[in-house]
């Protein structure tokens, strides 16, 4: 299942790459279309690791169980791109202008905001790191759900005129922040 899923995570790139050699099959802002891309993928690999959980508590789906990780480093990856296709091409790689985006755009605050959330998490997501950080690895890693959730914020806020994407992300991300929500409810409601 794992090279499944690597295959998933790499076959949006040669996509990416085959409409880039296809004329004009990045249209008109090809840069745009290249951090669209890589941020929705980063996106949706998050969603798909934080969906593992509910899947399997509640679709019996255990077979998904360690892909989870597989998705987190995936979502990281396309992060990593979406974060360096920016640096480079629209910051040319100047980090005083990063600062004064930073300052200045609240959307990229945001952004970097998610990106640095699971900076930890891809560093932390080996065996060796879940022994060394034992009861605190758990905690650290449930900010996963912050960074889905700044990163569904950011999605919505560079959306430039149709929310209707961005919204369903956003919906996504809420609807599995309930679900985490949702057993602890409804063992509450059960003992009573």
């Amino acid at each position: 299942m794992r090279a499944a899923a690597l295959a998933l995570g790499v076959l949006p790139l040669g996509v990416l790459v085959a409409r880039a050699f296809a004329g004009d099959g990045l249209g008109a802002n090809p840069v745009e279309e290249i951090e669209h891309a890589t941020g929705i993928w980063a996106l949706r690999f998050l969603l798909a690791s934080l969906a593992v959980t509910p899947a399997r508590r509640f679709l019996g789906l255990a077979w998904l169980a360690p892909e989870r990780r597989t998705f987190g480093l995936l979502a990281y990856g396309w992060a990593c791109a979406h974060f360096a296709t920016y640096l480079a091409f629209d910051l040319g790689f100047a980090p005083s202008l990063l600062a004064e985006e930073l300052a200045e755009r609240p959307y990229v605050a945001v952004g970097f905001a998610a990106f640095a959330a699971l900076t930890p998490l891809a560093a932390t997501s080996t065996r060796a790191a879940m022994r060394r950080l034992g009861r605190r690895w758990p905690r650290l890693h449930r900010l996963a759900y912050a960074a889905a959730a700044l990163a569904a914020l950011h999605f919505l806020w560079v959306a430039k005129a149709d929310l209707r994407e961005p919204a369903l992300y956003a919906a996504a991300v809420a609807a599995l922040l309930a679900s985490r929500a949702l057993p602890a409810r409804l063992l509450a409601n059960a003992r009573r």
